[in-house]
């Protein structure tokens, strides 16, 4: 598989036809060449984004909503290649490509639906014969920086948002999923997008800190989001800060599920796995801990442990079906096998999987771990969890809590009204009662707190992101002013 820039709409070789390889996972063999992108190339990108921007911004909103709905449809057609490809470049299994791939159609769809939603208000004055109100204008270029591991759903909110408010943007694509990347922008063109509103950057991975100071010191480029880890997201803000450029940030998680002492255990299990081990737990808001009441805390582990060996493992560009693929590289098989090291010999106890062999991992969970242990407050993003046993709801919050983190959690209790009352306390942008912690829907808010960023996406909320607000007066056309 072969990519190329997308500049005003048209593919081409980065300067001097530079390329990089991404290579599988498992059998270390060249899966995509990808362009890479010279400060050159991402300078061309913005200007003709800045240029592009002069016609979409004055776009009638029923125009951006054909095209975002045409895009939708367009990466639907693309479901099957979205598969084999993301199987390859990522290790995806069928089931999360086409998640993937649903969700970012239906995003597309609701973001068309805001397209007369971006509205200002009258505002009452003491000025006699006076009107004041406000405005929502878009802002210019956007720079959308998203990651490999959502690489549909991700991408699609960094571009379909900022375009329904009339911004233009430049897309830097993962250098992990170039060609999942590619897809989608090809989605955008065939819907008709015009020249310049979408352009598409990825670049070679030693060339990112110089590409990325490129793009975000343009003058042009007015707003940045960026999803990724907390560790590159504060150097983004930090860069973005000396431009005094707005940033929107999705980064880190240790999403806890908390299993109070009157909760059902049997779906509290189901939600477990299915957020602990989903696209092997590589999800921000992947079920890294469960603070569990001691209460139920050994019916809980057991029947957990049992429905985790129980997932079928595999390629999933070879083996069909197949639940836990491998990890995104071997260096994460490695940084956790030092992590369960760490934790048994500090007293944890391994009840499933066990240690990786390179990029493959068999879901694996570690019960009785405590803050002396580097897992208990390290973001692990692979396909294994950690069980903290509490007694008491105090203990549950304080323990959920006990993290840098607050992005996505959930609480699980029979006692709905009790449940609330902890779910308000959480710390964490998100909170699921009964229910697991790897959710998004396009039309409800979605971001972080403490080291897992700010700002928010979906929604209506994602308005304020994408838009400047500005005050606008009309006054009689003869005024008394004191001098």
């Amino acid at each position: 598989m072969k990519t190329q820039l997308i500049i005003d709409n048209q593919h081409v070789a980065a300067t001097g036809g530079a390329t990089y390889t991404r290579v599988s996972p498992i059998s270390g063999t060249a899966v995509t060449t990808a362009a890479a992108a010279t400060v050159a190339d991402a300078v061309k990108a913005v200007d003709s984004a800045a240029q592009a921007f002069k016609i979409w911004s004055q776009t009638a909103p029923t125009e951006r909503r054909r095209i975002l709905l045409k895009a939708a449809d367009a990466l639907e057609a693309k479901t099957s290649e979205f598969i084999r490809v993301m199987a390859n470049e990522v290790g995806a299994s069928e089931l999360w490509s086409g998640f993937n791939v649903m969700a970012a159609a239906n995003l597309f769809r609701e973001a068309a639906l805001m397209a007369t939603q971006i509205q200002g208000e009258t505002i009452p004055t003491d000025k006699p014969g006076a009107l004041s109100m406000t405005v929502r204008q878009p802002v210019g270029v956007v720079l959308s920086i998203v990651p490999w591991n959502g690489p549909v759903v991700l991408a699609a909110r960094a571009i379909a948002y900022p375009l329904v408010c009339g911004n233009t943007v430049v897309f830097r694509a993962s250098e992990t999923s170039p060609y999942t990347h590619f897809l989608v922008a090809e989605a955008l063109l065939e819907a008709g997008l015009p020249a310049g509103v979408l352009n598409f950057l990825t670049n070679a991975p030693a060339d990112a800190p110089e590409v990325i100071d490129a793009l975000i010191a343009h003058p042009a480029v007015r707003r940045i989001n960026f999803t990724g880890s907390t560790n590159v997201g504060r150097i983004i803000a930090q860069k973005a800060a000396t431009q005094l450029k707005r940033c929107l940030l999705e980064l880190g998680g240790k999403a806890p599920l908390v299993v109070l002492d009157d909760a059902n255990v049997d779906e509290a299990v189901k939600a477990a796995v299915f957020g602990s081990f989903l696209y092997q737990g590589q999800i921000c808001m992947s079920t890294e801990r469960l603070v569990v009441d001691e209460e139920v805390a050994d019916e809980f582990v057991a029947k957990f442990a049992a429905r985790a060996q129980e997932l079928p493992m595999g390629d999933p560009a070879t083996a069909a079906g197949c639940v836990i693929g491998p990890m995104v590289n071997t260096e994460n098989g490695i940084r956790l096998n030092a992590l369960i090291e760490d934790a048994l010999s500090k007293g944890a106890q391994l009840v499933c999987g066990g240690k990786a062999s390179g990029a493959v991992m068999p879901a694996t969970i570690l019960d009785r771990v405590t803050p002396a242990m580097r897992i208990y407050d390290e973001e692990t993003f692979g396909p294994i969890t950690t069980v903290v046993r509490v007694q008491g709801v105090e203990e549950a919050i304080r323990v959920a809590n006990d993290t840098v983190y607050g992005l996505s959690s959930g609480i699980f209790g029979r006692d709905v009204h009790r449940a609330l009352a902890v779910a308000l306390r959480i710390d964490a942008g998100s909170v699921h009662v009964n229910g697991a912690t790897v959710q998004n829907e396009a039309q409800a808010p979605y971001g972080g707190t403490k080291h897992s960023g700010y700002g928010k996406f979906d929604g209506r909320a994602v308005i304020d992101e994408f838009t400047d607000l500005k005050w606008i007066t009309i006054e009689p056309q003869v005024q008394q002013y004191p001098f």
